[in-house]
């Protein structure tokens, strides 16, 4: 739309209302007239020739970039990416980023994907995207640059958190499938279950896994590097551990941010002992679940603070099939606590420390392989059983998840005490 209609359409609303304009109205009409202004001396002026559309596009993406590090103009492939990502899978090195401080830097890396094999980890900083710095770069120009079609590669030079000098990692494009579910039995009706981030069937692969038997005495469910998703299958989550109480509200500007969610009672609630773990890579979504089971002494949660992203995005379309994200509220636990730059706090801090004993990077060393498959495959074992040996070595490489087992046994006891 052209300023002049922009300038129109106000000036034609303060009619109809039949009042005189207030105090304000002036100085809105002396910024659009300064940006008609400075729009018409760069379509005179400027070096070479420059659609007014593209100029305009290019002031709605500075105004949004100038917010928040999550707002953003989602261009007709950014919008169109957006909304398959939710739904299924989606091509590209399979990792949140976001800005902090400026820097481009890894949220985490999506178990099993390019990137996550490549050694990319949570709170790596990008510096560089083939070749090109990534200082003053947007969200979405990022991940415009790092998604690209299948088999072809990015080259990503990142400085690892707990190193002084940067690297350079090649890195080759897959389909990410978003398959956020992945579940192992330890035996003696305990249970892992991995939820890698949230979309459109979380909730439906988890019920599905946890109804491969009857009744569980503990859950391990593990949040770690998790970036998030959908708002709604993080709820739904929550409800299933949950009979009742507040899951998470919101808090905006507008009659439709003020949102609240709380939990119902469902014949399907599970009853089991439940142990979080989370990590740096614990963000927006997974800290919903976390942060609710955590108020409402659900859970226990273990493992070191997560992220802290407690901003909810709104995707709105626009004309042309693009769309723009727009930060339009804050969400807190049920508590009151807002989860924005603080998040998570555990019950029971555990550091990571890798299988060599060194302490390192926060976060999971649980590989696709390592794992039985996003459902409980027990065909093999006799009355359900998993073999021994399996389970020691996915407990054996991972410190915390050894902890979170032992507490998850021992909950039932420890409650009695309280």
């Amino acid at each position: 739309m052209r300023i002049a209609n922009w300038v129109g359409i106000v000036a034609l609303l303060f009619c109809l209302a039949g009042m005189p304009s207030p105090s304000g109205a002036n100085e809105d009409y002396a910024s659009l007239k300064q940006f008609s202004h400075v729009l018409d001396m760069v379509e005179k002026s400027y070096v070479k020739e420059v659609e007014r559309k593209e100029l305009i596009q290019g002031a709605i993406e500075g105004m949004l970039k100038n917010l928040d590090p999550h707002s953003a103009f989602l261009n007709k492939d950014a919008f169109q990416e957006m909304e398959v990502e939710t739904q299924g899978e989606f091509t590209g090195v399979g990792i949140e980023i976001t800005l902090r401080e400026g820097r481009l830097t890894v949220v985490s890396p999506i178990e099993g994907t390019p990137a996550y094999e490549a050694g990319l980890k949570a709170g790596d900083t990008i510096l560089k995207i083939d070749g090109e710095p990534t200082r003053d770069i947007s969200i979405m120009d990022a991940v415009d640059k790092i998604r690209g079609p299948k088999g072809s590669e990015v080259d990503l030079t990142v400085l690892h958190e707990d190193e002084n000098k940067p690297v350079t990692i090649t890195v080759e494009r897959d389909v990410i499938p978003m398959r956020s579910v992945k579940t192992q039995g330890l035996g003696s009706g305990y249970l892992y279950a991995r939820i890698s981030n949230f979309n459109q069937k979380t909730t439906d692969d988890l019920r599905k896994a946890l109804n491969k038997q009857e009744k569980w005495k503990g859950i391990v469910l593990d949040l770690r590097n998790n970036p998030g998703g959908l708002l709604d299958q993080a709820v739904s989550v929550a409800d299933m551990f949950l009979s009742r109480g507040k899951i998470v509200f919101t808090k905006g500007r507008v009659d439709q941010a003020q949102m609240s969610f709380s939990a119902e009672a469902q014949e399907e609630d599970i009853e089991a002992s439940v142990v979080v773990l989370v990590n740096a890579g614990t963000a927006s979504a997974s800290e919903i679940v976390a942060g609710a089971l955590q108020d409402q002494k659900r859970a226990l949660v273990v493992g070191q603070q997560s992220f802290g992203k407690g901003s909810v995005q709104t995707i709105i379309p626009l004309q042309e099939n693009t769309g723009i994200k727009l930060t339009t509220a804050r969400y807190y636990t049920p508590n009151g606590n807002s989860i924005q730059a603080q998040g998570i706090i555990p019950d029971i801090n555990v550091p990571y420390l890798p299988s060599d004993g060194k302490q390192g990077e926060e976060g999971s060393v649980l590989r696709e392989r390592d794992l039985e498959g996003h459902l409980i495959s027990q065909d093999e074992d006799t009355e359900g059983e998993v073999k021994k040996e399996k389970v020691l070595e996915l407990l054996r490489g991972d410190n915390q998840l050894r902890v979170a087992y032992e507490l998850v046994k021992s909950l039932p006891r420890i409650q009695e005490v309280h």
